[in-house]
């Protein structure tokens, strides 16, 4: 194998180990300071989000389909719908929204 390789293996493997490492060296004792726990508590839903939301606009042929089943996918979950439920109206929001701007502006 190549020395490149190696290396790469190396320096993924220390910055994955100091992400872990780091925190439990800083962090010995619990946190009492209320903004820091909330703002640890909502880091994983912002990253999501931040990783989640472009690719929800680009995931389809066309932007206006994706915008409906994201509307669709919206309006369901603040109705508080179940997972399955909004993911597969969405779906369906998506493939009919697809199937009329395919049938209508064609030649």
């Amino acid at each position: 194998m190549k020395p490149l390789f190696w290396l790469n293996l190396l320096v993924m493997a220390g910055v994955t180990y100091l992400i872990r490492m780091v925190p439990l060296v800083v962090f010995k004792s619990k946190l009492d300071n209320e903004r820091i726990q909330s703002f640890l508590y909502y880091i994983p839903f912002t990253v999501l989000g931040a990783m989640t939301f472009p690719e929800i606009l680009f995931s389809t042929g066309n932007i206006w389909s994706a915008a409906v089943g994201l509307m669709v996918a919206a309006f369901l979950a603040y109705f508080e719908k179940g997972l399955v439920t909004v993911a597969l109206s969405a779906c369906g929001a998506v493939l009919l929204t697809e199937c009329v701007l395919q049938y209508f502006f064609t030649a």
